[in-house]
């Protein structure tokens, strides 16, 4: 297909479970489930439809004659009844039961809820393997020093996996957020064209318990507890803007993590995997480049971008329904999912892998200690004597001459020019006895220990391989 446009979401990035979810085979494949689905609730609530007629629909959910479906849509311009069609001609003796009392909501909106769920559902467990990995990463540095960073200046030491905690963090927060969206997640039902269910109340001669039986049937063939309260022709667009929302979360959250590896890996601390044969620039052979944590920045923002979209079109719908959210959706929802399935499989890759260059943030947290040891050292002068504030103002006045000397490219004098101030009444030499970068990453270890157990049961259902796409 070198001669037609490709997204790059599908033909690069994304997984191949996403790319079968969001195909068009198993799109109308759900839509002849739910088909099946209304056609079985209707007989059994006796309605004039056999069973034959019930199995017969069963035996051809997969073979979809799309060339038919395309002729047929040129000629009606209506995608569902082209598919009513087509199907009909695949179930003959059914043919006439097909869509009995539905509008075309009924299959396009309740498959896309269905699609949508099982995405997140995928999406989550996604999730799950990239905060695995950080889990391990950070159990294994939590007690290496290394130099913390204020507005990107250096700051007091952390520790390599308390920092990783904290992207940690970041996605157990998207994880939570994906439960409460998942397990709030609705169907539509058949509601007819305008939400009030009026073809029902003249198919059921008025039994308004067979019509909520009929939706209840069709929630639970599809293992949904329940379906909108009150809706028009199609269910709330809200639902679709909180969707996106929650995968625009987890792009911010990767995308904040992927920053900090860029970082760091500028400043040689830490890199992301490189490959033994990997090219890092076409012109530069020496580069290591951060490929794929800029790639996950530069997806993250389109997927932060495209959650607006969800947020546009919930905010523009006209009384029981315009269609002017159709073409939109098509393209914002699918590719959210494509693209917050590709942003995690890069993550995914990145935190299994990353290189942790200790000597190099050994050697960084040395040229600062001396600056982080300052209080610890005015404290330590006033036991001996010293006046607080005097003592406070001489690290100032000599922190200002040991910084102008390095920006000249000389070393840290730092404890050489403080020794050398009376008011200090101590050496040099015992001024370094308390350059021990352990001492100065306060609780790091235990807080990462303590956080690690916290979350533990999150991930006790964590599976490795991709699942059955289930709809």
């Amino acid at each position: 297909m070198a001669n037609k446009y490709e997204s790059p979401l599908s033909s690069r990035y994304a997984s191949k479970y996403m790319l079968e979810l969001f195909s068009a085979q198993k799109r109308i494949e759900t839509w002849r489930r739910l088909w099946v689905s209304l056609a079985k609730a209707e007989h059994e609530l006796g309605l004039p439809i056999t069973e034959e007629q019930v199995h017969e629909l069963e035996e051809h959910i997969s073979d979809i004659d799309f060339e038919t479906a395309a002729k047929r849509e040129k000629k009606v311009r209506h995608d569902v009844m082209a598919h009513v069609y087509t199907y009909g001609l695949a179930a003959p003796s059914a043919a006439g039961i097909i869509h009995l009392g539905a509008t075309s909501c009924y299959v396009t909106d309740n498959a896309d809820v269905i699609l949508y769920r099982d995405g997140l559902r995928y999406i989550r467990n996604e999730v799950l393997n990239v905060i695995a990995n950080l889990a391990d990463f950070a159990n294994k540095y939590k007690a290496l020093p290394t130099l913390g960073y204020t507005h990107y200046q250096p700051a007091q030491l952390v520790t390599v996996g308390k920092r990783a905690s904290l992207w940690m963090q970041d996605l157990v927060s998207d994880v939570e957020e994906l439960d409460f969206v998942i397990d709030s997640m609705k169907l539509l039902g058949c509601r007819g064209t305008t939400g009030t269910e009026a073809s029902f109340m003249d198919l059921f001669e008025g039994d308004e318990e067979k019509i909520k039986s009929l939706n209840a049937k069709i929630c639970a063939d599809f293992g949904f507890d329940s379906y909108f309260d009150v809706c028009g022709q199609t269910y709330p667009r809200k639902l679709d803007s909180r969707i996106l929302n929650c995968l625009s979360s987890i792009a911010q959250s990767c995308y904040r993590m992927a920053n900090d590896i860029r970082l760091l890996q500028h400043d040689r601390q830490l890199e992301e995997p490189f490959e033994k044969s990997q090219i890092g620039s076409s012109a530069m052979a020496y580069k290591r480049n951060p490929m794929r944590s800029e790639r996950i920045c530069s997806l993250a923002r389109y997927l932060m971008a495209d959650a607006s979209n969800a947020a546009m079109t919930a905010s523009v719908q006209w009384l029981e329904r315009t269609l002017d959210d159709s073409a939109n959706r098509r393209i914002s929802m699918p590719e959210g999912f494509l693209c917050a399935d590709a942003i995690l499989r890069l993550a995914e890759n990145v935190t299994s892998g990353m290189v942790v260059n200790e000597k190099i943030i050994e050697r960084t947290v040395m040229e600062y200690l001396p600056f982080i040891a300052t209080e610890n050292l005015m404290m330590e002068a006033v036991k001996r004597g010293g006046n607080r504030q005097e003592l406070h103002e001489i690290i100032r006045q000599c922190s200002m001459q040991a910084t102008a000397e390095m920006k000249q490219g000389g070393k840290c004098d730092l404890l050489k020019y403080l020794a050398q101030r009376p008011e200090f009444n101590m050496t040099e030499t015992e001024m370094k006895e308390v350059l021990k970068p352990e001492l100065y990453i306060g609780r790091c270890p235990q807080q990462v220990e303590e956080y690690i157990n916290k979350i533990n049961p999150l991930l006790e259902g964590l599976y490795k391989e991709e699942p059955e796409i289930n709809v």
